[in-house]
């Protein structure tokens, strides 16, 4: 099995990881020896997880996630599945009639 997670680090960032063994992953998150990005935002927590058969689909899902903008990653926690589409597609789109406005 293996496993994509977000982790909540204390500054109020996200990390998206993946791992065969989550307990063994989170142990080393946990204690400083992740990352040194979680490491240097100490305490962190599991905010969610989600399990694959296979490892090259949960390292597909970790890159999807990191490429999503942190209300997505949010609703993705929470969650909000029915939200998910919605900021797919208002995501970086603009207003042709004013431009500096983000829909």
């Amino acid at each position: 099995m293996a496993h994509v997670y977000i982790l909540c680090c204390a500054d109020g960032s996200y990390y998206v990881g993946n791992t065969r063994s989550l307990d063994a992953r989170l142990e080393q998150h946990f204690s400083g020896r992740g990352s040194a990005y979680t490491g240097a935002r100490m305490p962190v927590t599991l905010a969610f997880d989600e399990e694959y058969e296979r490892v090259d689909e949960a390292y597909a899902r970790e890159k999807q996630i990191q490429g999503w903008s942190r209300a997505k990653r949010e609703a993705l926690i929470s969650a909000n599945f029915a939200l998910l589409p919605e900021l797919s597609h208002s995501a970086g789109q603009r207003d042709t009639r004013n431009p500096n406005r983000v829909l």
